[in-house]
């Protein structure tokens, strides 16, 4: 998670750069073409700039100017590999995330909470007008300029965004406090209960009824 949140941060400029334009420009291609096609172009452009280097290190080491060193070794040796407790892991995660969209699914679509589902319903139609207007591959782009915006952005105007955003809160909550003045002005007061009864006087003791005899 932590290279991720370097990537969008931008705490390498070179590194963030290469792959914020390396994304988009390959989902930009797929939007126009098949991502075959895009795959096969990406390896072929990768290809023309390492086999030439290839090449002429190999050339230099047949004339015995190279001691036989390979330009590429570094990511030769680099281990992309998962252990044992990492693919666990990992696998772990996804069957869990996938349980769970499962549940979500089935609790939406057969009525387990009617509030839940009708706001499901709401967005499923809010969706088709999405889906009218864009496709999902757009939506694809604009995420992912947006994760690598947004999070600079913020950081670049954290003090000014901070401060816009307490001024919006106190609007709100003067606005909030404005309603409910009128509200309770305008409602009316409420009936005054009727008047209690007197309570009847309380009957005389044994006692005193004794004495009166």
């Amino acid at each position: 998670m932590c290279p991720v949140m370097d990537l969008v941060y931008w705490r390498d400029v070179r590194k963030t750069g290469v792959v914020f334009t390396g994304l988009v420009i390959s989902l930009a291609s797929v939007f126009q073409l098949s991502v075959i096609t895009v795959f096969s172009h990406i390896c072929l452009v990768a290809m023309c700039a390492t086999f030439p280097l290839r090449l002429y290190y190999k050339l230099l080491e047949l004339l015995r100017w190279n001691p036989g060193v390979h330009p590429y070794q570094s990511y030769l040796d680099y281990d992309s590999s998962l252990t044992d407790r990492e693919t666990v892991m990992l696998v772990e995660e996804v069957v869990l995330l996938i349980t769970f969209a499962i549940t979500e699914l089935k609790r939406l679509i057969f009525i387990g909470s009617i509030t839940d589902s009708i706001k499901f319903v709401v967005l499923l139609y809010l969706l088709t007008y999405v889906g009218a207007l864009t496709n999902g591959l757009t939506l694809v782009i604009t995420a992912v300029i947006g994760l690598f915006s947004i999070p600079l952005l913020y950081k670049k105007q954290q003090v000014r965004l901070r401060r816009t955003v307490r001024t919006v809160k106190g609007f709100v909550k003067k606005i909030r406090n404005l309603c409910l003045s009128l509200y309770h002005s305008i409602r009316p007061s409420p009936v005054p209960e009727p008047a209690s009864k007197p309570a009847p006087a309380a009957a005389p003791s044994l006692r005193q009824k004794a004495k009166a005899k």
